[in-house]
């Protein structure tokens, strides 16, 4: 009976997402609660699995689970961060100092750029990401790229890639292997989606090409036929009997 007990045991403490089974039940109810919620992202209403996701991933960033589920942008069917959150992240997890930017080169030239840099607490020690300039935008094609923010707030898109890359190369563990939703629009073309994430430009625009292009077909249906009655039908109609009531018979006693 104590083995048979200790079996059971194991097997409840099965890890899957980092929850043993019983921790994973209790998420449950509290996934499908926020999954009601209004205020979530429309990419987690009314699913449940995807805010059981977000709550284990906040779990493990020790962070608030709908600060993780407003900033999880899903891409494709891949969840990426917004660049402020991650900051925030590595300027909260107690390692570093916060990131700090020097901007280097001429003003609104190719050799205008940006590094992103902190120090480790531990040891002291200085760490600077790589430079971020407006010659690496031009030739990686972010800054010629359609709708590109790199042509209206160039400063601004430059400490958001110098502190991602600075955050990927130092602390990967933070961004959790996950691009930031900035690098993923600055390499491919996506719009919001009615499901609440984003997709493929080029697929959205030819879906609604399809659309418009497909032609719509108009059946005629034919009109039932009416019968024309003859004079002597019409008369037979106008002149129709009354109907025979029947008569009751008295009883003889």
């Amino acid at each position: 009976m104590a083995e048979k007990n200790e079996l059971l045991k194991h097997e409840i403490d099965i890890d899957f997402l980092g929850e043993s089974v019983r921790g994973l039940i209790a998420l449950q109810s509290v996934a499908q609660l926020l999954a009601g919620a209004d205020i979530v992202p429309k990419a987690f209403q009314s699913k449940p699995a995807n805010v059981l996701i977000a709550l284990n991933m906040a779990q493990r960033m020790n962070a608030d689970p709908l600060m993780v589920m407003q900033n999880l942008y899903i891409v494709n069917g891949n969840p990426s961060w917004s660049s402020k959150f991650l900051i925030a992240c590595f300027n909260t997890c107690g390692r570093f100092s916060s990131i700090k930017y020097e901007f280097i080169g001429e003003e609104y030239t190719d050799s205008w750029g940006c590094r992103a840099y902190c120090t480790e607490l531990a040891t002291n020690e200085k760490q600077r990401s790589i430079d971020v300039t407006i010659k690496m935008a031009n030739d990686e094609g972010w800054y010629g790229k359609s709708g590109s923010k790199w042509k209206t707030m160039p400063q601004l898109m430059m400490q958001y890639r110098a502190a991602a890359f600075l955050i990927r190369t130092v602390a990967p563990e933070i961004s959790m292997g996950l691009y930031t939703a900035e690098e993923i629009e600055d390499t491919i073309d996506i719009q919001p989606l009615a499901n609440g994430s984003y997709g493929l430009h080029e697929k959205a625009a030819e879906t609604q090409n399809l659309i418009a292009t497909t032609p719509v077909t108009t059946v005629d249906m034919p009109a039932p036929a009416i019968k024309v009655q003859s004079e002597s039908e019409k008369v037979s109609a106008a002149v129709a009997p009354e109907p025979k009531v029947a008569q009751k018979r008295q009883p003889s006693f």
